[in-house]
């Protein structure tokens, strides 16, 4: 029998919540109340089992991985099962590595939400490309080596031809930018060769995998030999490539010869 108080037709909430590069200790006060205040989580591959954990009891956990190369969960079924949970009283988590807005498909997530009359809150969280270069101890920007940055994506929708890495490479040498490629490790060889269209081959380049936990890698190279050390290294997705005149300390560091670092 339903109390006069209990609404017919319930109405939960959902949160796009970012968990940050892996490392628990990098989560946001706000994104681990959240969590643990769920009672339904659909979480990403990424997102890391020490961070899972702090589901409270009883939540139910649903794993909709996507990692490219692998077989994903279809992106409409995952935005179906959020609107049907809301709809059923539901507090939702869609719990995503990294922030939701970079490269997260959580702006995709909202206006799918929306549509369906479904007010989201968005909590962010540390983007893979800002903790890998920490991991290093070298900034995104610097006064005197880079202006600016640019966080881009190099896995192109299907169908889509995705970026103009021969602009990007004359912007950025121009402008002294530090370019941050997310997904880009499959297709390095043809980013550098494109990028090489508009930067030295001498312009340092740092490729960091699993950035801020126990099992990162990271190797320093230069863009003439990008493909190669990646190759050579066996690292794999998923890694961040930052190209820009900032990895010079790193390249220092690791002995690289002086022609491969910036001046």
């Amino acid at each position: 029998m339903t109390s006069r108080n209990t609404p017919l037709n319930p109405t939960g909430r959902c949160t796009l919540v970012g968990s940050g590069p892996g490392d628990p200790e990098l989560l946001t006060l706000k994104a681990l109340k959240a969590i643990q205040a769920a009672t339904v989580l659909l979480v990403d591959d990424l997102v890391s089992d020490d961070i899972v954990a702090y589901a409270k009891p009883g939540a139910r956990i649903v794993h909709v991985g996507k990692r490219g190369g692998c077989k994903s969960t279809p992106q409409e079924f995952i935005e179906k099962m959020m609107i049907m949970a809301v709809r059923e009283g539901e507090n939702v988590v869609r719990l995503k590595g990294g922030d939701p807005f970079i490269f997260g498909r959580g702006g995709e997530e909202v206006e799918h939400l929306r549509a369906a009359g479904i007010e989201v809150q968005i909590i962010n969280g540390i983007t893979a490309g800002l903790a890998a270069v920490t991991s290093l101890g070298v900034p995104l920007t610097h006064r005197q080596h880079a202006h600016g940055v640019v966080f881009v994506t190099g896995h192109a929708k299907p169908g889509d031809a995705g970026t103009d890495w021969r602009a990007l490479a004359e912007t950025a040498f121009k402008a002294k930018l530090t370019l941050v490629i997310y997904m880009g490790v499959s297709g390095a060889s043809r980013i550098q060769n494109e990028l090489l269209a508009g930067l030295p081959a001498s312009t340092p380049v740092a490729v960091i995998q699993n950035a801020s936990m126990p099992t990162q890698r990271h190797i320093t190279t230069t863009l003439g030999r990008l493909a190669d050390a990646i190759g050579d290294s066996g690292l794999a997705s998923p890694s961040v490539i930052v190209v820009g005149d900032v990895i010079s300390g790193v390249a220092a560091a690791a002995g690289l010869p002086a022609q491969f670092r910036a001046a």
